[in-house]
């Protein structure tokens, strides 16, 4: 062992040994891990920073922001919404659910699926009396093995794929992966549909700030628009498509007022309705029937044609200039350039327009405004953000315009067009440039942590490379495993991948193992495919912690989980894929080159 080995590999293993201790942030470790290898001279001052424009930092931003796009656009809404009323136990729940953000895997990155998903799982849940922990867990488990199956459905695949590139000058393509990571959808949905009872039947769940604060039923102002017609055209076709979460509270006809309608009152085009919900439900449903909010097509001022209009949740301070006055005497358009969109106050509900309301401290509003003058209305008005949330009320939605970019997409890299940093970054720009995204939207679809965390171990795993330190372990490996057949040499290294994982994060797991599972397929003669795929898949399938994948972490607090959870599912599961992904892979990539 050489000098440059023994630092490279004592950067590497005090790394991984921050990693374990989890007293700092990963995303920091990784950037002090890269400072030290420049600093050492393992990593050389003018490569210090490839990996901030390495083509896999540039898909997986790509595929975050082409997720969001997909999950603002409401398609999925539409297509579940005939199907979620007839999911009434959770045998039927889970199947269908875990299906779904299996197949949503297969076309944006497994977390924005599972993210798409999650809120109609928790609907379904509360209104059939189901623990969402009977859910939710399953629907991450199908999420990590759906994202296998395509290039870009999680990010082992993505790394796979261009350290394959750099080596042998060709990367993995759009659906290499759809035989081994199909095959092991197939076999992990039907597991779920049946395992799901390890998981325990009544569980708490612990509500977050911003489940809390989402939880305020608001009053808020629309009208039927010219040409109206949804369904029959009753209130009670307006509660049925809100499957009750949102209520009529009033419909006003002229001068005429009919407080709490039947639920057979026709609604005419021109009417304006009061409707009371919660802000997603009563969003959705905005969305979904047509109508139209009254104050958010008034005009808002903008200082720059590159503002965007933006909405926010504040609440009215106890020194506020609003107390006793009323959007209408306050001019709150004219005077501060915003209009107020609803109001949540509890323990009453309000029957009367929402610009005549007289408003109390403590009061809740939502405010639309420009995203510059937002802030100092804001302040001159007494009103404080809450928690810094922006919320979502009747915006307008492009439904298939996303999708229809990011297939176009996924074919052009998939019969070699364009290559795959091209493409999806095309694709994000064009979601964004056409506004089926806001840029405001985009950025906080980043993941910044983990986007950092690949840039900076990039040039620290190439350390392992540049040294021959891969090399020599694939050596040792070699000599381990002489004279066994390759099928336990590549199970071997899927074990060494899945136990990596939930420590290393799977990013990193695959920027150390994936050039020694090369090393090492090159000692014994035999193909690099089988190993790459195998490490691709170890790293990929973290089913005994919250921590190894962002999915496990998202479902935590929701399903109401304890950290042993994770193993009464996931622990069948991973010897499951540990028995049938060697055999597949080896069927489908031969070990003869």
């Amino acid at each position: 062992m050489t000098l440059q080995q023994g630092l490279s590999f004592g950067l590497i293993g005090a790394t991984v040994l921050c990693f374990l201790w989890g007293r700092w942030r990963y995303d920091l470790i990784a950037l002090g891990a890269l400072a030290v290898g420049v600093v050492t001279g393992l990593i050389p001052v003018k490569s210090a920073f490839d990996g901030f424009s390495n083509d896999i930092v540039v898909i997986i931003a790509s595929a975050l922001v082409l997720s969001a796009a997909v999950s603002r656009s409401g398609l999925v809404d539409r297509l579940m919404a005939p199907l979620l009323p007839r999911l009434v136990s959770e045998r039927s729940q889970v199947p269908v659910l875990v299906t779904v953000t299996t197949l949503l895997s297969m076309m944006t990155k497994n977390v924005g699926a599972l993210a798409l998903m999650m809120p109609s799982a928790l609907q379904i849940a509360k209104r059939t009396g189901v623990s969402p922990g009977r859910l939710l867990m399953p629907m991450s488990f199908g999420s990590l093995v759906g994202g296998l199956a395509v290039l870009v459905g999680t990010s082992p695949n993505i790394i796979v794929s261009e350290v394959r590139g750099r080596a042998l000058g060709e990367p993995f393509r759009m659906f290499d992966f759809m035989p081994v990571g199909g095959s092991l959808a197939v076999l992990t949905i039907i597991y779920l549909a049946v395992a799901y009872r390890l998981l325990p039947k009544h569980r708490t769940a612990a509500i977050d700030v911003d489940a809390a604060l989402a939880a305020n039923a608001y009053v808020t102002e629309v009208e039927a628009p010219e040409g109206w017609r949804f369904a029959s055209g009753r209130v009670a076709d307006l509660r049925a498509a809100a499957e009750g979460a949102v209520s009529v509270v009033a419909i006003l006809r002229g001068r005429k007022r009919m407080a709490s309608p039947h639920a057979n009152r026709r609604i005419l085009p021109g009417d304006q309705l009061l409707l009371e919900g919660e802000q997603q439900a009563l969003n959705e449903l905005i969305v979904k029937a047509g109508l139209k909010l009254t104050d958010a097509d008034r005009p808002v001022v903008m200082n720059e044609p590159t503002e965007e209009v933006r909405v926010v949740e504040a609440v009215i301070g106890a020194e506020s200039d609003l107390i006793g006055h009323t959007a209408r005497s306050l001019k709150l358009n004219e005077a501060h350039g915003v209009n107020l969109l609803g109001v949540s106050r509890s323990g009453y509900r309000m029957a009367g327009r929402l610009a005549t309301v007289r408003l109390k401290a403590g009061d809740i509003l939502v405010l639309q405004g420009a995203e510059q003058q937002l802030p100092l209305a804001l302040s001159a008005l007494g009103c404080l953000p809450l928690a810094e949330r922006e919320v979502r009320l009747g915006g307008a939605r492009h439904i298939l315009l996303p999708t229809g970019i990011l297939i176009v997409a996924m074919l052009l890299v998939a019969f070699g067009v364009l290559p795959a940093a091209v493409g999806f970054f095309g694709a994000a720009v064009l979601v964004i440039a056409t506004g089926a995204l806001r840029m405001r939207e985009a950025y906080a679809a980043l993941e910044g942590p983990v986007l950092v965390l690949v840039a900076a171990m990039i040039p620290v795993s190439d350390t392992v490379q540049s040294t021959g330190g891969a090399d020599l372990i694939a050596g040792w490996l070699s000599g381990a495993f002489h004279g066994l057949p390759p099928l336990v040499t590549l199970t071997a290294m899927m074990a060494v991948a899945m136990a990596a994982t939930p420590f290393l994060n799977n990013a990193a797991t695959v920027l150390i193992v994936a050039p020694i599972g090369m090393g090492l397929a090159e000692r014994l003669g035999l193909s690099p495919d089988p190993f790459l795929m195998a490490v691709a898949v170890g790293a990929g399938c973290d089913f005994l912690t919250p921590i190894g994948h962002q999915c496990n972490t998202l479902v935590l607090a929701p399903g109401g989980y304890r950290f042993g959870d994770y193993a009464r599912l996931g622990a069948p599961l991973t010897v499951m894929i540990l028995v049938v992904a060697p055999a597949l892979i080896a069927f489908f990539w031969p070990f003869v080159r």
